[in-house]
């Protein structure tokens, strides 16, 4: 049970530096052989890791490139948890949302800006 300072299972590491919500979903992510340390597919949340170990893995719509620097001995904020790795390949800024279409410049319109609308529509097809 005595767990070396220098080495830590791969789906504890994942979830201490906050990459998944739950230990469960980050060894779901390494037995799906989602996950590659050094370039070599993982598929054992088992697989110990130790600081200067590259990781590439799936992450929303992202693959992220994660080198560790430090073991983690405890989930920790953010801040702590950040300290734990080094970003290789940080995501890329996420787009604006495409603008919702407005009438007139004006928003959304009014219930009797769409009766004026349908009158003029219903005039125009007869």
């Amino acid at each position: 049970m005595s767990e070396t300072a220098d080495k830590l299972r791969i789906d504890k590491w994942l979830w201490h530096a906050r990459f998944f919500k739950t230990r469960s979903l980050a060894a779901k992510i390494v037995s799906g052989g989602k996950l590659r340390v050094n370039g070599q597919p993982i598929s054992k949340p088992a697989y110990s890791v130790c600081a200067g170990d590259v990781l590439t893995f799936p992450q929303a719509k992202e693959v992220r490139v994660i080198k560790i620097v430090a073991m983690g001995v405890r989930r920790g904020p953010a801040p702590e948890a950040q300290l734990l790795y080094d970003d290789l390949d940080p995501p890329k800024p996420r787009e604006a949302a495409p603008q919702v279409p407005r009438f007139d410049g004006k928003g959304r319109p009014t219930k009797k800006d769409r009766r004026a609308l349908l009158q003029t529509r219903t005039d125009a097809l007869e």
